[in-house]
């Protein structure tokens, strides 16, 4: 899909055209026609062309025999070849008693190695051919990468896959990626914005949804050697992987490698989604007391919906109209108007499998706790009131088109997003309805979906701040449930009440 033409192109364009004129007709610069002079806005005459078809490059798909799909993306413009395995199966998938299994798990595979070479090893290795493999792991996936120049390709995809087929886990390396698990848990309440999000992700989705919950010191301790082994070996099957590689090779004789070196691996079954209970959170103020910062995080927050929602595409214009940039609505009202805000924003969320989080957050000064949470709140509840203008409509589609093109704007990004989709199930041609979903979209549209989705009074409100210098007092909102941030487990100074 093409564009229009780039904020710097354009500005290029005028500064060569204000160069030459000086130049050329130096004399003619008191008779400029009244567009071209100082204090009027001849950007507004640029003639911007529409926007081009967008056709993505659509990899080559492959199944094998055994449920490994493969997709293949030739690209000849540098000497590289970029590939990862995905591996069905992430942290929404680890048993309760040991929250953090995944993170682990991602860790210590690399830095392992294999059954022949050591990590620090394959450090070395790699680094003599400037390439890398890396392993991690997500919400609902895992995975093995590597990089590396065309010509060393044959080694470093051997490493790869050697990494895959025959890990050899470390006590050592467990260790160490606990240590820096624990960390991270120890410190987390060290940031007030961070312990906002935090806590709004938990009241949103329930402390004990995969979603919602976090790991602690006791579910990371919990983890052992064995229980990364026993992961390795029930989500590395045939059914479970999704192969993508792009860089400079032919397809044939790719698919030639992939298929010699991934159909040995036996076909397995694959994992299933979890099956996970969605629930509004319950509304009302939920308060974290920091003594040491001077200003509020606030967050609101509900359910959002899903990719594959029919109404996506208008909730996407709803967002873009509420909180797309300097702009929107809740930015010009809130912060700029009144000045009540640092910065504040938000939008109704969708994921891909599962709803995403209709959440709006803003950061301000103690004494206008009240005030911005307020004045963000009749900006939530004039979605529903007044519908776009047909200025803010044009803006926020046009902003979100030109903006998206951007999201895939290399063979890498598109490659990547195919393979997500299909992990998700997602047709293939999903990027390429988006802009006719866009475009569609009219103001009764936007209307009616803030109808059906945004409802204020079942928002849940999560203020971290200073006690002591909130006035008038939070109670003033509504009534107000205190949130217990201490780290359990953790010494007493490591849990950030204050």
């Amino acid at each position: 899909m093409t564009i229009s033409r780039p904020l710097l192109q354009v500005a290029v364009t005028l500064l060569l055209s204000a160069t030459l004129t000086a130049v050329v007709a130096p004399a003619q610069t008191a008779q400029q026609p009244m567009q071209n002079r100082p204090g009027t806005e001849p950007w507004k005459s640029i003639s911007i062309p529409p926007l081009g078809v967008f056709k993505p490059v659509e990899p080559t798909r492959v199944t094998l025999p055994n449920g490994v799909q493969l997709f293949l993306v030739e690209d000849h413009e540098l000497p590289f070849i970029t590939g990862f395995v995905r591996i069905r199966g992430g942290s929404r998938d680890e048993p309760a008693e040991k929250i953090g299994l995944v993170g682990l798990y991602g860790q210590t595979w690399r830095t392992s190695g294999t059954v022949t070479t050591s990590g620090d090893v394959l450090d070395d290795q790699l680094a003599a051919k400037a390439a890398t493999v890396e392993t991690g792991g997500a919400q609902a996936s895992t995975y093995v990468s590597w990089n590396s120049f065309a010509t060393d390709f044959d080694s470093v995809f051997a490493t790869a896959m050697d990494l895959l087929l025959h890990p050899n886990f470390q006590q050592s390396k467990l260790d160490l990626a606990k240590r820096s698990e624990l960390t991270n848990i120890l410190r987390r309440n060290d940031d007030a914005s961070a312990i906002a999000s935090r806590e709004a992700i938990q009241i949103a989705y329930g402390p004990t949804n995969p979603y919602g919950r976090i790991s602690e010191i006791a579910t990371v301790s919990a983890v052992t050697l064995d229980d990364l082994k026993d992961w390795h070996q029930r989500t590395v099957a045939g059914t479970n992987l999704i192969v993508g590689v792009i860089g400079d090779f032919k397809i044939s004789e790719m698919e030639d490698k992939l298929r010699a070196a991934f159909s040995p691996i036996p076909q397995g079954t694959q994992l299933p989604a979890p099956k996970i209970d969605f629930n509004e959170p319950k509304p009302g103020i939920y308060f974290a007391n920091k003594g040491d910062v001077d200003q509020s995080n606030v967050y609101m927050v509900g359910l959002g919906t899903e990719e594959r929602n029919p109404d996506f595409y208008a909730l996407s214009v709803m967002n873009e109209v509420f909180s797309g940039g300097f702009g929107s609505r809740v930015v010009q009202n809130v912060r700029t108007k009144l000045g009540l805000a640092y910065d504040v924003g938000g939008s109704f969320g969708a994921a891909y499998d599962h709803p995403g989080l209709f959440a709006v957050g803003l950061g301000t000064k103690s004494s206008s706790t009240d005030a911005a949470t307020k004045a963000t709140l009749d900006e939530v509840r004039r979605l529903r009131t007044d519908p776009p203008t047909e200025a803010e409509l044009r803006k926020a589609k046009d902003d979100l088109l030109n903006g998206f093109i951007f999201n895939y704007d290399s063979p890498e990004k598109v490659l990547g997003e195919q393979v997500t989709l299909a992990v998700y199930g997602y047709p293939p041609d999903f990027l390429e309805r988006y802009r006719a979903g866009i475009e569609k979209v009219t103001s009764a549209d936007v209307a009616r979906v803030a109808q059906k989705y945004v409802q204020p009074e079942k928002l849940a409100i999560v203020v971290v701040g200073n006690d002591s210098e909130i006035t008038p007092p939070l109670n003033q909102l509504g009534p107000v449930t205190p949130l217990d941030i201490a780290i359990p487990g953790a010494p007493p100074q490591a849990s950030g009440m204050q």
